[in-house]
């Protein structure tokens, strides 16, 4: 069983708002320190940033961040950022080089065939579709909700044991009609992996997006399911290289970081 859904879901609108911001935070300075967490609905977009940004800085480029929201989120949106420094005990933590910024345990796990199928018809849909979108396959049952949609070409348009189209009708979706919040989909982006936070606004001394998406790849590579643990300050995580042919034949590198 797996769900999927599309960039337009207002938690996946709210994930892109926030790495927006990071992007923005490593134009502005070498190596930032950044956390950011979004809730964004009906006509409402509320941000919360810890950064080691300047309170100057951030000012300056306020006007940068409200038009990323209105970007990213294509309707009429008041939009308000709170801001405040990093930990001082923390930001020590990366002093001189990067190391992991908090605890975690993260499990990768290799994707099953119904979740790369699911996947690809969540793509093939939104090419054409590009609203609000949650699908989900379960044993051969395919349930697809998709704002502004034809549900009569879509039912026509896949050959599952079981096909569901929007079983309480058609719908306009997006965030007028609902509310998203960061990293709420995390199983829609990992699926069986279990992660240690958010995958989404925060930089890359963050395992929770770090470790969480090496061990992801590495599990699609090996096939095989890979758990590592961290604490906070630690500046190497998996001693153990792998590739596709096992754990103890390859000669890579192993990941640092």
């Amino acid at each position: 069983m797996i769900e999927k859904v599309n960039p337009s879901h207002p938690d996946k609108v709210a994930d892109r708002i926030a790495g927006a911001i990071v992007d923005l935070a490593y134009r502005l300075e070498e190596n930032p320190r950044m956390a950011v967490e979004v809730l964004i609905g009906h006509g409402y977009c509320k941000i919360m940033m810890e950064t080691s940004l300047s309170n100057e800085t951030v000012s300056e480029h306020l006007q940068d961040i409200y038009d990323e929201v209105d970007r990213i989120n294509g309707q009429a949106t008041a939009t308000e950022v709170l801001y405040t420094a990093q930990d001082e005990h923390l930001s020590k933590n990366q002093e001189d080089i990067i190391r992991c910024g908090d605890n975690g345990i993260f499990r990768g796990v290799p994707l099953t065939e119904e979740q790369k199928t699911l996947s690809d018809v969540a793509h093939q849909i939104y090419e054409k579709y590009t609203s609000d979108g949650k699908y989900i396959l379960d044993d051969g049952r395919l349930i697809i909700c998709q704002s502004n949609a034809d549900a009569g070409e879509l039912r026509e348009s896949y050959t599952f044991p079981e096909v569901i189209v929007n079983p309480l009708g058609d719908w306009t979706g997006g965030t007028d009609v609902d509310a998203g919040a960061t990293n709420r989909k995390l199983g829609s982006d990992m699926a069986d992996s279990v992660t240690g936070g958010g995958l989404h606004g925060k930089d890359l001394s963050k395992a929770d997006v770090s470790v969480n998406i090496h061990a992801f790849l590495k599990a699609q590579r090996t096939g095989q399911t890979v758990e590592l643990c961290c604490a906070i300050g630690d500046d190497e995580v998996d001693r153990i290289p792998c590739n596709a042919d096992g754990w103890n034949d390859c000669r890579e590198d192993a990941a640092d970081v």
